[in-house]
């Protein structure tokens, strides 16, 4: 089901979500994911503005939590983000992607399939997967956060120059989301490696949390207290 913001947003961001949406629905075995009552759709204002987010959530048989977030803060702001969650017997990666947009345009893209082994590698599959990619360049790329060791050498963090490089930034996270999905379903439980997963993803979603413009953004419109229980259960909670 489309979002009734979408439509209304940055048509990068649209096409993206359009894009995953497609991949979850035809290569996944999707089932619903339940979301407390009140934080699927928020309302909100912020210094003046409206501020709306929506978020779709699924499961399937290798990941306990499929998460897309899209957000718009008046006519200035839309934001696109993405998290898949395996379960905490699936030694998968964690498949993020984001999209910041302003009024002039895309202003942050990033996307990774972030390692959860303990040594921080990702799996054999995925590393010759993504090497076997056509090489793609752009010319702005950006410096990481101090939270940043969970990404992978393979992360794209970028600021799009024009449309053409917003539209190889799609592509190419729909190409990691594709080779996430289908080595996913080829993979099978690992119970034994339980607890590594787990403190992995843990950790994955703590370093998260220290994600302060998203965090001031959330408390300038709805508070401290809310903003904290939105970081822990929707946006990154922990298994």
């Amino acid at each position: 089901m489309t979002s009734s913001i979408r439509t209304e947003q940055n048509s990068t961001i649209r096409r993206l979500a359009d894009r995953i949406d497609t991949i979850w629905q035809q290569k996944l075995d999707l089932s619903a994911y339940s979301l407390p009552e009140d934080l699927g759709f928020v309302e909100g204002r912020m210094e003046g503005e409206r501020l709306v987010i929506e978020n779709k959530c699924y499961q399937t048989p290798q990941f306990r939590k499929l998460h897309l977030e899209l957000a718009k803060i008046g006519n200035g702001l839309d934001i696109l983000h993405c998290v898949m969650f395996p379960r905490p017997d699936y030694a998968l990666p964690m498949f993020g992607t984001d999209l910041v947009a302003g009024r002039s345009g895309i202003s942050m893209a990033i996307a990774d399939l972030s390692p959860i082994s303990g040594d921080r590698v990702l799996p054999i599959a995925y590393s010759e997967a993504l090497e076997a990619l056509s090489d793609t360049e752009f010319k702005k790329v950006r410096t990481f956060p101090m939270w940043g060791d969970i990404f992978s050498p393979h992360c794209l963090f970028i600021h799009p120059e024009n449309p053409e490089e917003e539209q190889h930034f799609i592509d190419r996270a729909a190409q990691y989301l594709e080779i996430h999905c289908d080595l996913a379903v080829q993979t099978f439980p690992t119970p034994d490696r339980t607890d590594e997963i787990l403190a992995a993803q843990n950790y994955y979603c703590t370093r998260q949390q220290e994600n302060d413009k998203t965090r001031r953004v959330l408390e300038k419109a709805f508070g401290t207290a809310w903003a904290d229980r939105y970081m822990t259960t929707v946006l990154f909670d922990m298994a």
